[in-house]
C-alpha cells in the first residue's frame, strides 16, 4: 500500500503530489520556514572526516592571530 506523502515541517498530507509548485511541502509557508532554518544553521549535513580529509585542509584555516 503506498502511503501519501506529508509535509516535512507540519506533517500535513500532500494533496497535489509532485505537481504542486510547493512540492515537497503543503504551502508556500512551510517552503518558506524550511528555508529560514537551512539559512539559520537549523540543519547540517554532517560527513565523518577521514585523515586523508584533514591532510588536505590548509593548516594556516586553523591561525586565528
Amino acid at each position: 500500500m503506498i502511503r501519501r506523502q506529508t509535509c516535512p515541517v507540519c506533517r500535513k498530507k500532500l494533496e497535489g503530489g509532485a505537481e504542486s509548485e510547493t512540492f515537497p511541502f503543503c504551502s508556500e509557508r512551510c517552503r518558506r520556514i524550511d528555508y529560514f532554518r537551512w539559512s539559520d544553521g537549523k540543519y547540517a549535513i554532517v560527513d565523518p572526516l577521514s585523515p586523508e580529509d584533514l591532510s588536505e585542509i590548509d593548516e594556516s584555516e586553523f591561525d586565528r592571530e
